[in-house]
């Protein structure tokens, strides 16, 4: 692991890349498309659209999200439970609504609680859904690290809507590469 007096000199060396170039150099790796969904302490529903989702272990199941520190739903996710809806191909309406500042997102979409965690679930625009608690979070610049420990999934056979270089887009399989 690196020092932080190390971290700060290498620093001090190099010429700092802006947020518009890193925004743009991840525009070109393609990612599946997700609406992270808590409940907000007055009982509403909240959410936005994520793509930074990852597993991080097996055992105990846990995945974690990357969410902006001014989010709505970061702080609904202070109740220490949220789902993970995994958007199937069709859902870019759903994925845009969520990614804008809207009132209120849920309306017109068809959600529910989930059965074990009670937070939203889209049943209509996931095929996939997690519900996690949270165990531990870590912030890290303007956005937070949120792990969660996955209680409860919905998943059923779909293709799932992906996102890179700034557009929605479906899988297209690949023939294998021969020896």
């Amino acid at each position: 692991m690196v020092t932080d007096t190390a971290l700060r000199q290498v620093l001090d060396r190099v010429e700092r890349v802006r947020p518009a170039e890193h925004r743009d150099l991840m525009s070109h790796f393609p990612t599946g498309v997700t609406i992270v969904t808590a409940t907000g302490p007055d009982g509403s529903p909240r959410g936005l659209t994520c793509t930074s989702l990852s597993s991080v272990t097996l055992d105990p199941p846990t995945l974690l999200v990357c969410l902006n520190r001014r989010s709505g739903t970061l702080d609904a996710l202070r109740n220490g439970r949220f789902g993970v809806n995994l958007l199937r191909l069709g859902a870019q309406q759903a994925a845009a609504v969520f990614s804008r500042p809207v009132a209120d997102r849920f309306t017109g979409i068809d959600w529910r609680p989930s059965p074990v965690l009670e937070v939203p679930h889209l049943v209509t625009d996931a095929f996939a859904f997690a519900g996690c608690v949270v165990r531990d979070s870590l912030v890290v610049g303007d956005h937070e690290i949120v792990l969660g420990e996955v209680c409860e999934i919905r998943n059923e056979p779909d293709e799932p809507l992906l996102y890179g270089m700034r557009t929605f887009s479906a899988l297209a399989p690949v023939a294998a590469a021969e020896s």
